[in-house]
């Protein structure tokens, strides 16, 4: 039993279908099925807090943090430490027990009766039960939206713990996760009453989303145009990687005047647009590409690197003695820095580990990309935009963006965005941007043809433009210019991609595979009201994008 799992939950799962002995991600059966009895308990506890949330109760903030770091902690590519694993499900069983005292009476499923085994062995035999292709009876229809749900719900748990982590939080998420949950153990329900609750994940990924920007762009500012070096410079370093904004705001705060540089690498890239971390003159740059070249990049360099959220690979040799992990992050052996008390984070360790390894030899030459295009910076320009497309100057908008991943049929991306013709911008956000972000596309109507618009958790920002841009034309989303190409590799993308159904954008191309959690009728059925379009070629896309809007 423990050599065999399944997960099917990231686009490079194994032939497309599903992982069965590892995880291309580095996930080993062990944690999967951890990962899978953890999930199992997060329903059981959901069956015991949906009755008193309909009852008018409020569930406890630390329940539902510990429901959203656990489900977090599951996401592709986070959390490969089978202790911790272990530490959460024991946890879990506390939580369901003291939920179970106060729920009715009632008959409740398997998922809330079950309780949890005493030792890792046994939990490992028990998760069995909680495997996503257990039910062999199960429609394959219900079980494709089943998942759908839960990983939109994973996509959401990550949005939202950035967003408490600077004591922000949305109570209408909080409560989705538990009545979500409990619909994915709820044989009552139809097939529409599934796809009802797939859409309300979508608006609580639009919901949660809404919540961090305005999270972020309190805090830190709202972005601006930023230019960012992404060659390095001679000293000691510490790269930072991931998506939380406060922890590099605590890293620059405990590494000024210590001669320590400090570069973003990945999903942080779009910091050095908001001006309270931009300040910091020892924040120098950005280090590497996307996040599935880490092993490579980051092969025996002479400085540290903090991962604060996915996307971390199992460690190399190499570099395993300065890497470091915080928040739910984890591989087994590596050191967590955690965080105290007060909600602060000592990082004096690899302050001290970066000292001692000394760092780069000398400055390469400066190399800068543009950042910083949020919302609020692209709409300063509204009135030029909508001038330009008025006169036919900017004849029409790409935005390209998402996950990126190793899978070859990625190049799709790179291969779309330089063949945009030149009187076209191109909106990018997420690591998809990795592709092309380091060429020169040059200006169209005065402004750079290339916006980065931030994170993957920004396509609120690129809702916001669309919908202020359909405003001032006096139409709606999908009868701009506006041509959405996504790349998917996680569970964040799947997330992204709901909120943009549940806003009813249509016509949007996917790619590089599709999920092989959709079933044929559940894609089908996105298809038929959609309009979702699997991507072909990057020519054929972009002829067909062209000539639907002429």
């Amino acid at each position: 039993m423990e050599n065999a799992m399944f997960c099917y939950q990231c686009e490079q799962t194994m032939g497309g279908k599903g992982c069965t002995k590892s995880g291309v991600c580095g996930k080993v059966p062990e944690i999967a099925n951890l990962q899978d009895l953890l999930i199992f308990q997060l329903k059981g506890i959901a069956c015991y807090a949906k009755p008193l949330i309909e009852k008018g109760e409020m569930i406890d903030k630390e329940i539902v943090k510990f429901v959203e770091d656990s489900l977090f902690t599951t996401l592709t590519n986070v959390n490969f430490d089978p202790e911790v694993h272990v530490k959460l499900l024991k946890e879990s069983q506390k939580i369901k027990e003291e939920l179970r005292e106060k729920a009715p009476d009632a008959k409740y499923p398997n998922y809330a009766t079950y309780n949890l085994s005493e030792t890792k062995e046994t939990m490992l035999k028990d998760s069995e039960i909680a495997g996503i292709m257990y039910d062999k009876e199960l429609n394959e229809d219900i079980r494709s939206l089943r998942w759908t749900i839960l990983y939109g719900l994973k996509g959401i748990s990550a949005y939202s713990h950035q967003a408490r982590f600077i004591n922000y939080n949305s109570d209408q998420v909080d409560q989705f996760y538990f009545l979500a949950l409990e619909a994915t153990t709820n044989d009552e329900l139809t097939l529409e009453d599934l796809i009802g609750m797939t859409m309300k994940a979508g608006e609580m990924s639009v919901e949660i989303m809404k919540v961090l920007d305005e999270a972020n762009t309190t805090k830190y500012s709202h972005p601006s145009p930023q230019q960012v070096n992404v060659n390095v410079k001679k000293g000691p370093f510490i790269i930072i990687s991931g998506h939380d904004l406060r922890d590099l705001e605590m890293l620059l705060e405990q590494t000024e005047g210590k001669g320590i540089n400090i570069y973003t690498h990945g999903e942080m890239l779009p910091a050095h647009g908001y001006p309270s971390l931009n300040k910091y003159k020892h924040l120098v740059g950005n280090f590497g590409s996307a996040w599935q070249n880490q092993q490579k990049e980051f092969d025996n360099i002479p400085g540290c690197i903090l991962m604060t959220t996915n996307c971390l690979m199992r460690p190399r040799d190499s570099y395993k003695d300065r890497i470091f992990t915080t928040n739910v992050v984890g591989w087994e052996g590596l050191i967590n820095i955690k965080v105290n008390e007060d909600g602060t984070k000592d990082f004096s360790e690899i302050i001290d580990k970066a000292l001692e390894l000394g760092g780069f030899e000398e400055d390469q030459d400066k190399k800068e990309i543009l950042v910083g295009f949020g919302h609020n910076a692209t709409l300063s320009h509204a009135g030029a935009i909508v001038d330009a497309v008025k006169s036919g100057e900017l004849r029409h908008f790409f935005l390209i963006g998402g996950c990126d991943g190793a899978k070859p049929g990625r190049n799709y991306y790179t291969e779309f965005a330089e063949k945009v013709p030149k009187d076209c911008a191109i909106l990018t956000l997420a690591c998809g941007k990795y592709r092309f972000n380091k060429l020169d596309f040059g200006t169209v109507a005065g402004l750079p043809r290339l916006l980065d618009v931030g994170q993957c958790n920004d396509a609120y920002s690129a809702v916001r433009i669309a919908l202020a841009l359909a405003d001032a034309f006096d139409t709606d989303v999908n009868s701009l210019p506006l041509t959405i190409v996504l790349s998917w590799y996680e569970q964040k993308a799947v997330a992204d991609l709901l909120a943009l159904l549940s806003l009813g954008i249509k016509g949007i191309y996917l790619g590089p595979s599709l999920p092989a959690f959709i079933s044929p009728n559940v894609l089908q059925y996105l298809v038929d009201t959609f309009d979702i379009k699997p991507i072909s070629t990057a020519d054929e896309d972009l002829k067909n994008s062209l000539n639907q809007a002429n």
